[in-house]
């Protein structure tokens, strides 16, 4: 009886329309969790549902270093997957594995897949492409830092909540006055060497790095030591002395201190707005990161954080079909749109933020476009278009080394960032010997 049931399942298995039409799969790797990670299983859910063709099937495995360490020991196993989410410090890596991607472009043009270069934002765009405008990886989650504001605890201190804060010299006054006012933590941050180092020289145009920073070069030595950096880096010093700036951790750990309220000002990124609507009961809002004033008139443009999409080599052509649709559905309008206002990513492309624009969301929460117009306002300087360096994850945790020095009170602002140089500049010779 047995064998019979068996045999009648494999002949009704072997006539289905379903097994006769197998999809084609699409692994991707990626490194969200909780609220990202339930959206990015939305939209893989929503392609999936709309057509028959391919199936994607989306993995998380870890954080961004976790996940890139991952995708690199596959690659070396044999058992890449499709798609590899790589946080925007390891773009050089990724350009220097040759044999290991399939540039964007490429796989593309190959596919069929609807795909205009053009219709990405430049300060976007720019940090995956080649000096030749050809995109490498496609831009996925992108943000820049902003300053959030806790309305109630500026309030609570008696400072205006609409107070000018438009400039760091601006800022130091309110820490003033909120450390006057009782506040316990008038400042902290998260990702300090992305906000106070990286967004810092680019936003004053000043280099990070040499070689338009690594854009043009492998031989490149860092900048960070320069005047603008140190002087900046003295004064968040010395309000971190006054008890003006409270130091959390170097990834964002800072975000729980300021969702729960404990404290007022918050330099993080863009994206943090998904958190903060979830889970702040407070009044908040969401202003540009301050400048010196004492250094320009006005500032250049930040850059963007995140992550984009890197396609692996060693797939089959069919399966590179199904990336390249997967690819062209999540830079839809509507995709995009929807993932701009859910997360305070930013729309990779121009339709995305003028769909968003138009459906008056921008007008129903104020300071969710503050993002855009800061990456948009000017054209990209050689300063300004972000940082292709070789091992830079490595180069920050020396960095976030130094700064832990500078905030205890052990190294001035100006030896910090001198030996930061020193020691970065030796993991960039080797990463420079490794890929000539």
């Amino acid at each position: 009886m047995k064998k019979n049931l068996l045999g009648a399942i494999a002949i009704t298995t072997a006539l289905s329309p379903l097994a006769a039409m197998a999809q084609t799969e699409v692994q991707f790797w990626h490194a969200f969790t909780g609220r990202l990670g339930e959206l990015v299983k939305g939209q893989v859910e929503e392609f999936n549902a709309s057509q028959d063709e391919f199936v994607v099937v989306e993995s998380h495995k870890g954080n961004y270093s976790e996940t890139l360490n991952a995708g690199i020991a596959a690659f070396r196993a044999g058992e890449q997957p499709h798609i590899l989410m790589v946080f925007e410090v390891g773009t050089a890596t990724m350009m220097s594995a040759k044999g290991a991607i399939k540039p964007v472009y490429e796989v593309m043009a190959e596919s069929g897949a609807s795909f205009d270069p053009d219709a990405y934002i430049g300060a976007v765009k720019g940090y995956y492409t080649t000096t030749d405008g050809e995109m490498l990886s496609l831009p996925f989650n992108s943000s820049t830092p902003v300053l959030w504001v806790n309305r109630d605890a500026m309030q609570a201190a008696g400072v205006d909540p609409d107070t000018d804060l438009s400039t760091w010299e601006k800022v130091g006054e309110v820490l003033e006055q909120l450390k006057a006012g009782g506040e316990d933590c008038p400042l902290v941050t998260a990702w300090q060497s992305w906000i106070h180092l990286e967004n810092l020289s680019a936003y004053h145009d000043v280099p990070f790095a040499s070689r338009d920073n690594g854009f043009t070069g492998l031989d490149t030595e860092l900048m960070l030591n320069g005047p603008v950096q140190v002087a900046h880096l003295t004064a968040m010093g010395d309000w971190a002395k006054d008890g003006k700036f409270i130091y959390t951790g170097r990834r964002n750990e800072g975000g729980a201190n300021f969702r729960s309220g404990e404290c007022a000002l918050f330099t993080e990124s863009s994206a943090g707005y998904a958190g903060i609507k979830a889970e702040a009961e407070f009044d908040f809002d969401v202003r540009p990161l301050p400048y010196w004033e004492s250094v320009t008139s006005e500032p250049q443009n930040t850059i963007i954080g995140g992550a984009s999409l890197w396609v692996m080599e060693g797939h089959e052509p069919e399966e590179y079909k199904g990336v390249g649709e997967f690819l062209s559905f999540l830079s839809s309008p509507d995709v995009q749109a929807a993932w701009h206002q859910n997360t305070g990513y930013l729309p990779i492309t121009t339709e995305a933020g003028e769909v968003t624009r138009a459906a008056g969301f921008y007008d129903e929460n104020p300071g969710t476009d503050v993002a855009v117009i800061q990456m948009t306002a000017k054209e990209p300087t050689a300063n300004s278009k972000g940082l292709r360096l070789g091992s830079f994850d490595q180069i920050r945790g020396i960095i976030d080394e130094e700064l832990e020095a500078i905030w205890s009170g052990e190294k001035t602002a100006q030896e910090a960032m001198d030996s930061a140089k020193e020691r970065g500049d030796a993991l960039l010779r080797r990463f420079e010997s490794a890929n000539q």
